[in-house]
Order: structure tokens, then sequence, then C-alpha cells
């Protein structure tokens, strides 16, 4: 009865046991190509992405900066974003590791010397993720890999707070 069932096959069709031999084929294929020998070489910075990495970590640092003074003008401020100041300080030693000399990381600014108005606060961070986010997502695209996947992350964290922040 199961010939009844079983027609001819239609030209330049394949079976089903043809289609799963070569899918399992091509999928070992990849996998081996994907793990090749070359693993150091892959994610490593030229002299100038290394500098690149650096003017990175600056930005987040100066984010970090004016988290601080934000918070601390607003009270009311540093009840609903601490939790996104904290966020900024991990993706800042996160973007430190990424550096490839971590002795040549750029550390945290000072910020501005003018005081900043509790009422200013929020807009004035906001403005400060805004231009982080949109430096980590410029210079996300000169890399590749490991870093660039942290840079745009970080960007897309970034706009994310912006957006709580709104």
């Amino acid at each position: 009865m199961s010939d009844s069932l079983r027609g001819p096959a239609a030209a330049g069709a394949f079976s089903r046991r043809t289609l799963l031999v070569a899918t399992l084929a091509g999928t070992a294929a990849l996998a081996a190509g994907c793990t090749g020998g070359a693993g150091a070489g892959i994610d490593a910075v030229t002299p100038a992405q290394a500098d690149q990495l650096v003017a990175q970590v600056a930005v987040q640092a100066a984010l970090v900066t004016a988290f601080d003074r934000a918070l601390s003008a607003s009270p009311q401020l540093a009840g609903t974003a601490a939790g996104l100041a904290a966020q900024a300080r991990v993706q800042l030693e996160r973007l430190r590791a990424a550096v490839p000399d971590a002795d040549a990381s750029a550390s945290a600014t000072s910020g501005s010397a003018v005081p900043l108005a509790a009422a200013g606060a929020r807009e004035y961070l906001r403005a400060e993720i805004a231009r982080a986010a949109d430096a980590h997502a410029t210079a996300c695209p000169g890399f590749s890999g490991a870093r660039a996947a942290l840079l745009g992350s970080i960007a897309a964290g970034l706009r994310g707070q912006a957006g709580q922040l709104a």
C-alpha cells in the first residue's frame, strides 16, 4: 500500500533524504568555517582603532560625569535615574576592558564648573546621553566583532535611556 502513495519523483526534485544529507553537510561545513584556526587575529585592532576606542572611553566617562552632575543637582531625578547611571558605569568599564592597552584608557572628565539647575538637569542629561549614543554609533562601523557589538549595544542602550528620561 505504501507503494501506491509514493508517486514518481518529479524531474530535478530532491528526495527528503538527499535534502536532509545536503543540509547537514552544509551546516557542518559552515560550522567548520566559523571555527577556523586564525582565532587570535580575528578581533585585532589597529593603532588607529585603539585610539578611537580610547576616545569612546572618554565619551562614556564624560557621560558618567554628566550623570553625577545631573543626579546631584536634582534629587527627584536621582530617584528615577540612579539605575541608568549604574548602567552607564558598567558600560564604561566594558569599554575600558575592550581597549587593548588598558593603561591608555581615558579617565573621567571633571565636567563643567557651571552649577547645574535642578530644573534643567533632566534635559541636560538627555542631551548628554544622546551625544554619547551618537558618538558610539558613529564609531561602531569602524570595528568588527566584539568591539563593534559592544559599541552598537551601548549606543542602542543609551537611546533607550534617553527615551526613559523623556
